[in-house]
């Protein structure tokens, strides 16, 4: 069973996303918070797999929420930041803090639940081309540094190019001809190299590089 948290300032959203993720067998609403100043007391006391986090709150925004969960707690939760607009700073700062994901408000109800279970297990990329357009459009002046500095093997650099892609460990083996163990090492080697907390991180670390080029 995969515990989700909600946290928006809108009760009627709340709502929605509670009927559509309480309708699937695997996934459960363990509680709900309106505010992100609510949000660290409740993983305490809940322990949720995966936090839905509105981006812009009144009183404490997702972003704040996010860094705070991530500079708290050992083993944080998944965080998938929910948002009215695509193109929003807010979602890609958001994600550079480390949120692993994030959702339009208007998705729809089969893609919601989706994309919970996938930034649940980690194993690939969420929604590729959205974050492409994001660091296109928002991350070619964050000047990080270089991925040359992070001394990537020649494997692990294609690793990192077919993570972008949105493919999984599993796809990516069949892709390398090489074992699911093996693609998980270059992944953890990849993350550990570029100080990522997961894959979202590293992409944008890639994308802010120049390393990929988000075209």
């Amino acid at each position: 069973m995969i515990t989700v948290l909600l946290v928006d300032d809108e009760e009627l959203i709340r709502a929605g996303l509670r009927a559509i993720i309480d309708s699937e067998p695997d996934l459960s609403v363990v509680g709900e918070a309106g505010d992100g100043a609510e949000v660290a007391p409740l993983v305490v006391r809940l322990r949720p797999d995966v936090v839905l986090m509105d981006v812009r709150m009144p009183a404490v925004d997702g972003i704040a929420a996010t860094r705070h969960l991530l500079e708290t707690f050992a083993e944080p939760p998944k965080i998938l930041v929910v948002t009215t607009f695509e193109n929003d700073d807010y979602v890609y700062d958001a994600l550079r803090v480390g949120a692993n994901g994030f959702l339009l408000k208007r998705t729809r109800p089969d893609d919601i639940v989706k994309a919970i279970r996938l930034v649940a297990t980690g194993d690939s990329l969420l929604f590729p081309s959205a974050i492409r357009a994001l660091a296109a459009a928002h991350g070619s002046d964050r000047g990080t540094r270089g991925l040359a500095a992070a001394g990537l093997t020649e494997r692990e650099a294609e690793v990192l190019r077919l993570m972008a892609t949105g493919l999984s460990n599993g796809e990516i083996g069949e892709k390398l001809f090489v074992s699911l163990q093996t693609v998980k090492t270059h992944v953890g080697n990849v993350l550990a190299k570029l100080g990522a907390r997961d894959r979202t991180q590293a992409v944008i670390t890639a994308y802010e590089s120049g390393f990929i080029t988000p075209a």
